[in-house]
């Protein structure tokens, strides 16, 4: 007893006593998730700088956000998919990008008439799948591991029916234009859309019904229910978007490379989930919003931006951003017990 007593008491002298001495003298803000993501992402450009002249000018971090604003979009519904809680996570939304940029892009065939028709039979597309998913989460009492792993499986086959094996199809020049051309300040229009996709989406996060509702279901999904909110209907409903927004950001991954390929988005999965934990958001739901997965994904890009810079081989790059995360992930782990 008194060895318990002790240990919860962690006089200053102990290790862990220092630990949360430590946790105690830092100021609340610099305890954010989003504040250490923000530093994280500046700290890593001035090592670039360093290392290669030129890294942090202006010009090439606008081309940083410009990449970023692709795993940023497909992190908008991975973020929804997590907030709304019960082990929510979507591995599909890389399958899903690809498969809409490849309608996108052969419906399109380089022509600005065929722009409009291209990008939502994509996005309708995305959507059903995303409904899919939803539905078999819901009444097939399908974890959503497994259930959107599966329909990482099944997009992978539509893809190879829809297309036979041969990726073909070029983006329109609108789409073109939006995403490699700059409006104002130099940036470029995708961009700036995702800007004002930030604002949007944190918006309808924090000042709206929907969003009070996908927090409540995130926190505690029979208590939601009891208060009135229809948990099926917005579990479903952040799948729909998760889908969405993969396929938005898909095509958008069109409009950078003008031509589709076949594993076009397959790897912004992962890096999707990791840029919203970076975030802040709790991966048990809840917790968290777009903010902090915006600069995420920031942080992942101009990481992977520096490891290409010093001209490491892919295999290389590979295991340093994995070992990398792991870091990130494991400090924020132990941040949220020190700020508890």
């Amino acid at each position: 007893m008194n060895g318990e007593v002790r240990t919860k008491g962690a006089p200053p002298s102990s290790g862990m006593g220092r630990v949360r001495e430590l946790g105690r003298k830092i100021p609340t803000p610099l305890k954010s998730p989003i504040l250490i993501a923000a530093m994280l992402a500046v700290a890593l450009i001035a090592v670039g700088e360093m290392v290669s002249p030129g890294f942090g000018s202006y010009p090439q971090i606008v081309q940083i956000l410009r990449v970023a604003s692709f795993l940023g979009f497909i992190a908008v519904g991975q973020t929804i998919v997590i907030l709304s809680g019960g082990a929510g996570i979507d591995l599909s939304v890389g399958k899903v990008a690809t498969l809409a940029a490849i309608i996108a892009s052969r419906t399109m065939q380089g022509s600005d008439e065929n722009a409009f028709v291209g990008i939502a039979l994509a996005l309708l597309v995305a959507a059903g799948l995303g409904l899919v998913n939803g539905l078999g989460i819901v009444y097939l009492r399908i974890t959503p591991f497994v259930m959107t792993l599966g329909m990482m499986g099944v997009a992978h086959g539509l893809i190879l029916a829809y297309t036979r094996g041969v990726a073909d199809g070029r983006a329109a020049p609108s789409l073109v234009g939006l995403v490699n051309g700059k409006l104002f300040l130099d940036l470029p229009g995708v961009v700036l859309l995702w800007v004002v996709m930030t604002v949007v989406v944190t918006l309808l996060l924090r000042r709206t019904k929907p969003g009070w509702d996908l927090y409540a279901v995130g926190t505690n999904r029979v208590a939601a229910e009891l208060s009135g909110v229809r948990v099926n209907r917005t579990v479903i409903g952040a799948y729909v978007a998760s889908a969405l927004f993969a396929g938005l950001g898909g095509i958008f991954m069109v409009g950078y490379t003008q031509t589709v390929f076949l594993n076009l988005a397959d790897n912004l999965a992962m890096p999707s989930i990791a840029a919203v934990i970076i975030g802040g958001t709790l991966l048990s739901g809840g917790i968290g919003g777009y903010v902090g997965s915006a600069i995420g994904a920031v942080v992942l890009t101009v990481l992977t931006s520096l490891l290409t810079t010093l001209r490491m081989d892919e295999a290389s790059r590979t295991v340093v951003n994995g070992v990398v995360l792991i870091v990130l992930l494991a400090f924020y782990a132990r941040g949220r017990k020190l700020r508890s």
